[in-house]
């Protein structure tokens, strides 16, 4: 049996090494087999992109806010207060209310 092997990462098979691909038949003793590339997901995709912060989704499904870098000119209390503003326009759609408890308050 011929085997014709179109690679990407090598130029020739490796002993050992496993390839993912396309196996296809030719003819009753010939086959080819293509090398597809390997698709990258995004580790943590970004649902929410503002001025001062973003906002990711982790692989156990869980938010977090990242800060970008404070604009020049702005002062630490105008900052944070700007990044409550976003973090509370980000996290308005993406959290249930019914699962949303202010810290230490019964309901």
């Amino acid at each position: 049996m011929d085997i014709k092997t179109f690679l990407h990462c090598d130029t020739r098979t490796k002993l050992g090494k496993e390839y993912q691909g396309v196996l296809t038949r030719i003819t009753s003793e010939h086959y080819t087999f293509v090398e597809t590339m390997p698709t990258r997901q995004k580790r943590h995709p970004r649902i929410f992109n503002g001025r001062y912060i973003t906002i990711t989704r982790q692989t156990d499904g869980s938010l977090r806010p990242n800060f970008k870098p404070m604009p020049k000119g702005m002062n630490a209390e105008q900052f944070s207060f700007n990044v409550y503003l976003e973090l509370n326009k980000g996290l308005k759609g993406l959290i249930e209310k019914e699962s949303w408890r202010p810290f230490g308050v019964e309901w």
